[in-house]
């Protein structure tokens, strides 16, 4: 009877939870952990690290050929590693997850922003000049809108590798109007109102710098904003100079308009007729009522298969289409761009470089040339980043 070989045991094999090992950041992940090698070979995602820095690490998850860890202790820091001005910030299951890259120099944070979308959008136009990031004006009390979460007793954010509640009694990214209303909501502590149904682990209780807590409601979504609100002014400014040269009797058409944020410059610009459409119907019920002329408001499903087909009237005509997706971006695009043959000039406002980089690839595919890209700062602390771009049939 023949024996059957042994199976060969990779090293990589002999990983295990809990582990440790040393080894250097090689690079940081478009999601802004560090990229470290174990010496067998695995990549590990680590939080609170940063390039080049050396330390001690302990596994914490294994998936496939990548896996997890956290970092134990440096040997070698970063000279731009700051002590966190947060008492809530960190990376365990109990503290705040919302600033990762507080510990990082704010220039090293810009930094590494604009190294990540040169990276992702220069192989698309090998010519194009990635314009030098905006950064914002406040690293800190920039943030006009919040979301938190609550159980009836305890309130704060998600904490860091975990679905617990991180509990603050106050947030530093906050404007000085929100970080109020975080305390006013602390102190309708405890609120039985607030109690999470069977199966559930929170409430969320959104809210932005137009109400007080005393108009929170729970589980209310509220029209998405721009959470910062001079770097809006400035995405704001920049789109007036782009449409500046175009010719205002070009039907346009925009998609995820939101409320309106976009929708005021293109009217201020002269433009007479605008199809502005989103997936929110409260949000489109608010830009219907503030009357914009020239401007008609339409709901729909954008990222829903067949929604492009349902657009096609507005498609057609458009000479001008500008568009403002969330994270992940339109992924039936190439659908929109079939239906829209007279398009000349496509606006594309990103947070998320790489779905940028997907969606631009289709663009070009329909005969488009990216011809400018722009990043912005909208949220420092985090690896977030805005990109503005243009492209030309």
């Amino acid at each position: 009877m023949l024996k059957r070989p042994k199976p060969k045991i990779s090293k990589r094999d002999h990983i295990r939870l809990g582990q440790r090992f040393e080894g250097t950041v090689r690079d940081l992940s478009s999601d802004g952990q560090g990229i470290v090698a174990h010496p067998d070979g695995r990549i590990f995602f680590v939080a609170g690290v940063w390039r080049s820095e050396h330390g001690l690490f302990e596994v914490t998850g294994l998936k496939g050929r990548m896996g997890f860890a956290k970092l134990v202790s440096l040997s070698e820091g970063s000279p731009e590693r700051r002590p966190p001005p947060c008492p809530y910030h960190g990376f365990t299951n109990d503290t705040c997850g919302g600033c990762p890259w507080l510990f990082m120099a704010y220039s090293q944070q810009l930094e590494s922003k604009q190294q990540l979308v040169t990276k992702t959008l220069q192989p698309l136009n090998e010519s194009l000049v990635i314009a030098d990031i905006w950064s914002s004006p406040e690293e800190l009390g920039y943030r006009n809108r919040a979301q938190l979460k609550t159980d009836g007793r305890r309130l704060g954010y998600v904490a860091a590798n975990s679905r617990e509640i991180a509990e603050v009694s106050d947030c530093l990214v906050l404007n000085e109007r929100n970080r109020q209303t975080l305390k006013d909501l602390r102190a309708q502590l405890p609120n039985p109102a607030w109690k999470p149904s069977r199966g559930k682990q929170w409430l969320a209780l959104d809210f932005d710098d137009d109400i007080t807590a005393q108009e929170v409601v729970a589980n209310q979504r509220r029209a998405f904003r721009q959470g910062n609100t001079a770097q809006n002014q400035r995405m704001r400014e920049w789109l007036k100079e782009r449409i500046r040269f175009l010719d205002p009797q070009d039907p346009v058409l925009e998609l995820f308009a939101g409320s309106g944020n976009f929708t005021e410059v293109l009217v201020n610009a002269g433009y007479q007729d605008i199809c502005a459409v989103d997936s929110f119907r409260p949000a489109v019920e608010t830009l219907t009522s503030r009357d914009l002329p020239g401007v008609g408001g339409l709901c729909s499903d954008l990222g829903r298969s067949g929604s492009a087909e349902q657009l096609a009237p507005q498609l057609s005509k458009a000479k001008l289409l500008l568009m403002d997706p969330p994270r992940e971006g339109l992924k039936n695009f190439a659908e929109y761009l079939l239906f829209a043959k007279g398009l000349h000039t496509i606006i594309y406002v990103s947070c998320d470089p790489a779905t940028l980089s997907r969606d631009l690839k289709v663009a070009m595919e329909q005969g488009f040339a990216l011809k400018e890209a722009q990043p912005l700062d909208l949220f420092p602390q985090t690896p977030h980043v805005e990109v503005l771009t243009v492209l030309s049939r």
